[in-house]
């Protein structure tokens, strides 16, 4: 069975993103018998971005999508539990667009629920003592829009494959001027790890209900 997860390039002036930083570390590990996992990397894009993941699922053919972005401030890593059919932020992508109150499918739902074992994977990420916690906020910005566009495809595709987005905080090198809470890579690697074989397993009971 094959994960892929996803992460973005460095925004906002720094030169890392934690997300990236993460999921590239997991690119070709067999984490189960049964499980690859493999990662890309998506620019900071409204425009690219989905376009991006969507082109690396057609050539990985994976049975699960974790797209994964930076969520700076926050103390925990987030599974998100919702898309929001809206992109609105004051920050510009790495194009300089800024979208103020739009709709990213103009006759999509006002939102959509994630196909992750969203609880599931936060009883495991606990276990490990890795600050998790669920969010249903994704935000206005790339990483709800790339989330939004996902589970829209997956919803138009018959559900054939299951996905969703997690959220991770600073790393500890992007803090060092400020008071910012942060975690660690070996922590936040780990942390999706354990994400992506939770989803294969809950992937796996559905295919064969």
């Amino acid at each position: 069975m094959r994960v892929l997860l996803s992460g973005f390039a460095p925004f906002g002036g720094s030169g890392l993103n934690p997300s990236w930083e993460a999921v590239r570390r997991l690119d070709g590990v067999q984490a189960t018998n049964t499980v690859e996992l493999f990662a890309t990397k998506l620019p900071v894009s409204y425009r690219e971005a989905a376009d991006r993941l969507f082109a690396s699922v057609r050539v990985i053919c994976p049975d699960v999508i974790i797209a994964v972005g930076q969520a700076g401030g926050r103390e925990a890593i987030t599974p998100e539990l919702f898309a929001m059919n809206r992109s609105n932020s004051e920050n510009p992508d790495n194009e300089g667009i800024v979208l103020t109150d739009q709709m990213i499918v103009e006759d999509g739902p006002e939102k959509y629920k994630s196909a992750l074992p969203v609880h599931e994977i936060i009883w495991t990420i606990q276990k490990l003592g890795i600050p998790v916690e669920l969010s249903e906020n994704a935000g206005g910005f790339v990483c709800n829009h790339v989330f939004y566009k996902l589970m829209h495809e997956l919803e138009k595709n018959g559900k054939s494959k299951i996905g969703g987005f997690i959220h991770v905080p600073f790393l500890p090198e992007q803090t060092l001027e400020n008071d910012a809470p942060s975690v660690g890579i070996d922590q936040l690697t780990e942390a999706l790890k354990q994400a992506a074989i939770v989803s294969a397993a809950a992937f796996s009971e559905t295919a064969t209900v």
